[in-house]
């Protein structure tokens, strides 16, 4: 039997992840399902494993262009609670929530716990992260794959387990399965594997094989011997084929225009950019998180840089149009970077009693800046969320001035008069409250 004292001690120490948690899912509640061409296709590939063993789709009468993985689990969870979307829709959720609470365990390893903590909650309410989470897609279970991905890999890296690589390499497997941008995890993960500077050739060696044997096996089983297609087939994808319709002209600005508008927002962004001017700025002071800044740093240019060549360089449409999956990767790693401010502002604020006047009001004044731009990222961030659930049509523009870009719709929006409304609100209090009581100790 557990003790008191013992469930105590766990409730205190997991409560703040564990009232993120139970925030998000209030708010979850209370919005969507979204839908549209691609999660109708999606299901009916989930559907077709069903009925045939196979992701068929009957409507384009062929197999799915995408990765098979997904679409069996998916499968697997309606012959067990029926095929419904709303059954759908609940599995991406759940994928969703396990992403935030490795955004959580990513950001304790690098940084600490109370910056896991604010980058879980960053990115719980980003818009972005709370539409695909409440959408049929697969992109949510390649997110939540890639990042344990990652979660594994560094914890491999650090203690030398070839286990462990082994199972970080069957993640990536499984990621890469569901959709091919899980390779871009593979970034942070050299990254911090190079940082580590391993110097045995044969211990490198058999963490590389272990870590890549799985992905290369079952991309082999999958493309070579079930489909006879072979390995090429990965990338026979529309997406890499079909240009943009005549007379639409990627702007050279359209990552930018997501991001500001839908994906992330102004406060959020500067929160990014401003956290890395501190850091830079301040190198001696925080010399311990500058690499884990520039793997972040490296990670969403990497993933950005794809979006643009494809989408404003090769003129790609669907790269162009659907930003938000495209660059659906680097989001943990925006939440990663925005969060740190936080760990930054709290230093340079405690630094500051112990310098000299001028000093003193340089410190002072960047703490004070990075902590206001924190809150307003959080806020305005629940702000856009409300704004959007009570909405029965999203157009997600790639250009400020033109109808083109990614669209959902919502056939249950959430009303003013709503209990639904009551559910968010309390949903968006239950995640303050669990940043508020993370951090009422580091001000101390």
């Amino acid at each position: 039997m557990f003790k008191k004292d013992g469930i105590r001690k766990l409730l205190n120490e997991n409560y703040p992840i564990l009232s993120i948690l139970i925030g998000i899912i209030l708010v979850s509640l209370s919005i969507g399902p979204y839908q549209n061409g691609d999660t109708i296709w999606e299901y009916e590939a989930a559907s077709g494993v069903l009925k045939w063993g196979m992701p068929y789709v009957i409507s384009w009468g062929n197999i799915m262009n995408q990765p098979p993985l997904g679409f069996y689990v998916e499968a697997l969870v309606f012959k067990i609670f029926g095929l419904s979307t709303n059954t759908g829709v609940t599995l991406v959720t759940v994928f969703g929530l396990g992403s935030i609470v490795l955004v959580y365990k990513i950001g304790r390893e690098l940084y600490g716990k109370a910056i896991g903590l604010f980058a879980a909650a960053l990115f719980a309410l980003t818009p972005w992260e709370l539409i695909l989470s409440r959408s049929f897609l697969i992109d949510a279970q390649c997110l939540f794959l890639s990042l344990l991905c990652f979660f594994v890999g560094v914890l491999a890296i650090r203690k030398g387990s070839v286990k462990l690589y082994l199972l970080s390499g069957v993640f990536f497997a499984a990621a890469f399965l569901t959709k091919l941008f899980a390779v871009f995890i593979l970034v942070p993960l050299l990254l911090f594997y190079l940082y580590y500077r391993p110097k045995n050739p044969r211990r490198i060696f058999s963490q590389l094989t272990a870590f890549s044997l799985p992905a290369i096996l079952s991309a082999f089983l999958w493309y070579q011997v079930i489909l006879g297609q072979g390995l090429l087939y990965i990338f026979r994808n529309s997406d890499f084929s079909v240009l943009n319709p005549a007379g639409t002209v990627p702007s050279y600005f359209f990552v930018g225009t997501f991001l500001d508008n839908f994906g992330l927002g102004f406060f959020f962004i500067l929160a990014v950019a401003f956290s890395l001017l501190i850091c830079f700025s301040f190198r001696k002071t925080f010399s311990k998180i500058l690499v884990f800044d520039l793997i972040c740093l490296a990670s969403i240019v990497t993933v950005l840089g794809v979006d643009f060549f494809l989408g404003a360089g090769l003129n790609l449409n669907g790269p162009y149009v659907a930003a938000i999956k495209y660059e659906y990767q680097s989001l943990p790693f925006f939440s990663l970077l925005a969060a740190s401010l936080a760990g930054k502002s709290l230093t340079l604020f405690k630094s500051a009693k112990l310098k000299m006047k001028l000093n003193k009001v340089l410190f002072f004044s960047t703490a004070l800046t990075g902590g206001i731009l924190l809150v307003a990222a959080v806020l305005f961030n629940m702000y856009f969320a409300h704004a959007f659930s009570t909405l029965n049509f999203l157009l997600l523009r790639m250009e400020s001035n033109v109808n083109v870009g990614y669209s959902f719709f919502n056939s249950s929006p959430v009303g003013k008069d709503s209990s639904l409304m009551f559910l968010q609100y309390l949903g968006f209090a239950f995640v303050l409250f669990g940043l508020l009581w993370a951090w009422r100790r580091q001000v101390d």
